[in-house]
């Protein structure tokens, strides 16, 4: 399996981080992406890559929740270390508007530069979302049939949401933890959506699926979501571990 979305850089790792690299492992997992924050967590996310590179690959951008005034210095910053390194994705990049809506002129603005990045050099982008659907499609409507490709990462939307990101054309949908929730209408929405669309991730160290929800998050923990995509659709956990792991390595590149 491969995780495509966690933060295992994170200080909340510090503790243990070859531990939770070598239960993840024992798991079945092959790859770990690395997707940024900001200018901090760059170096972590850096040398983690360089402790386990056939394992945890480096993603670069800047999160919208991360945009403030000096965002485009800060990309000025990301943009010159883009250009020294092989990143396997542009992200984690998009917009939020659920905490704050303050800077949602410049959370648009920086999406879409970094979104030129991505064209440029030909790399996937990792997309958040939150309370932003429309104002993401907007943004991305300007890059259709540009051979832009990537993924909608921690998707809780609706069906009809799903099929616009289908019909844009490139794009995975990330499933992680939210969908084992009781709570969740997920389940409905998956069970629309064909398998060859869907990626599976964590957020670690966040969105823990059930039974450790509420509890700290990390890679090893990807099998209890594959196993719940598996009885939404109908299908044995080894079907989907296969095909969303294929749809993994086809959009990341990634060796088979």
């Amino acid at each position: 399996m491969i995780d495509t979305h966690a933060h295992i850089y994170s200080e909340e790792f510090d503790a243990d981080r070859e531990k939770v690299i070598e239960r993840a492992l024992k798991r079945g997992i092959e790859h770990i992406i690395l997707p940024n924050i900001d200018l901090q967590s760059l170096q972590p996310m850096l040398q983690l890559e360089a402790s386990h590179p056939d394992i945890c690959h480096a993603a670069i951008g800047l999160h919208p929740v991360s945009v403030k005034e000096n965002f485009a210095e800060t990309l000025n910053f990301l943009k010159f270390k883009l250009q020294q390194h092989n990143y396997i994705a542009i992200g984690e990049i998009g917009i939020d508007l659920y905490w704050d809506k303050t800077y949602q002129k410049e959370q648009i603005e920086a999406f879409c530069q970094q979104i030129e990045w991505a064209l440029e050099w030909e790399l996937p982008v990792i997309i958040h979302v939150r309370d932003s659907f429309k104002e993401t499609m907007q943004a991305l409507e300007p890059y259709r049939n540009k051979k832009l490709r990537g993924v909608f990462h921690s998707f809780t939307g609706t069906i009809e949401e799903a099929n616009q990101i289908i019909t844009f054309g490139g794009f995975k949908i990330g499933i992680n933890g939210i969908l084992t929730f009781k709570n969740s209408e997920l389940s409905k929405t998956v069970s629309q959506i064909e398998t060859e669309y869907l990626v599976l991730e964590t957020d670690a160290p966040y969105l823990s699926p059930v039974p450790f929800r509420g509890k700290r998050n990390e890679p090893a923990y990807l099998s209890y979501i594959c196993e719940q995509l598996a009885l939404i659709l109908g299908k044995t956990s080894e079907e989907v571990e296969f095909i969303t792991t294929q749809n993994a390595k086809k959009l990341f590149k990634l060796q088979p």
